[in-house]
């Protein structure tokens, strides 16, 4: 573990796993960065710094949970990366983390080197994901036991009909195995989330979707986007709109992979980042 003062003197802490160089990591939710683990080895290539945001794990929780929406924890990423000494970074970010990182690279786009994007959430460039695409997405699982009820769970969020226990029950087409380390991450994740601090991120204010796609079309820099094949959260599809924003981003799509794609084929997931970040490195000027 490490710490670091923030800007307005919030408390932040990250966890360092690996050696090598750093690449930063945003966690999604927002949520503590354990769920991350060591992104399925990642770490046996590059030295990873998770940053837990305000709120979560063992960072402070600021008095004013406003401090929390995601535009204004762009000055916490600067400060990460300050207090770690870095001019430039390879920064990671999954899920709701892909908004935080797409207005860090508004505000800063000289400081990242190299950029990957795992299942990104689409709120901070304004994508629509639709239901039928949803469906579309989890179809080919349908002759796995617990689809049924899943699949009739998703149709009702869809209708605006949901029930908690719905959303529960979509719990499996995030992951492309719902086998016990699925179903052990996905309880511990849970136990993760403060709701309110996830309330605040997405607040009213917290996204400016005309002015995050100019200076995504701006970026110079190489970007990664990986996505799932059966993620109904970040569709395929959705992820080469996404993908197409940037000047010079690469979509790659996982096989039978849900939202975490390092835990359902670890070394796929591993050997493409790597690759990545490898093959940007040696193109750099």
């Amino acid at each position: 573990m490490g710490s670091f003062i923030s800007y307005d003197g919030v408390e932040l802490a990250y966890r360092v796993f690996g050696d090598g160089a750093p690449v930063v990591c945003l966690p999604g939710g927002p949520q503590q960065s354990t769920y991350l683990g060591e992104l399925g080895g990642l770490s046996t290539h590059r030295k990873l710094i998770l940053l837990d945001l305000p709120g979560t794990g063992r960072s402070a929780i600021p008095q004013d949970l406003s401090r929390c929406r995601c535009d204004r924890l762009v000055d916490d990423v600067e400060a990460l990366r300050l207090h770690l000494g870095l001019e430039r970074m390879d920064l990671l970010a999954h899920c709701a983390g892909a908004n935080l990182a797409v207005q860090y690279l508004s505000r800063h786009p000289d400081r990242i080197a190299r950029l990957v994007l795992v299942t990104p959430s689409v709120r901070a460039v304004s994508l629509t994901i639709t239901d039928r695409l949803r469906r579309e997405t989890v179809l080919p699982r349908r002759r796995e036991t617990w689809f049924p009820a899943a699949f009739a769970a998703l149709e009702a969020i869809g209708a605006g009909a949901a029930t908690s226990e719905d959303f529960r029950a979509i719990a499996p087409f995030s992951y492309g195995r719902w086998d016990e380390v699925a179903q052990a991450h996905k309880a511990a994740e849970d136990e993760q989330v403060n709701r309110d601090v996830v309330a605040a991120f997405g607040a009213e204010g917290a996204f400016d979707p005309e002015a995050t796609r100019a200076a995504l079309a701006r970026f110079g820099a190489p970007v990664l986007l990986l996505a799932g094949e059966v993620d109904p959260g970040a569709p395929p599809p959705a992820m080469a709109e996404f993908a197409a924003l940037f000047p010079d981003a690469e979509l790659v799509v996982q096989p039978a992979a849900g939202h975490f794609p390092w835990l359902d084929d670890a070394d796929r997931f591993v050997s493409t980042t790597v690759a990545f970040l490898r093959e940007a490195a040696a193109s750099a000027p």
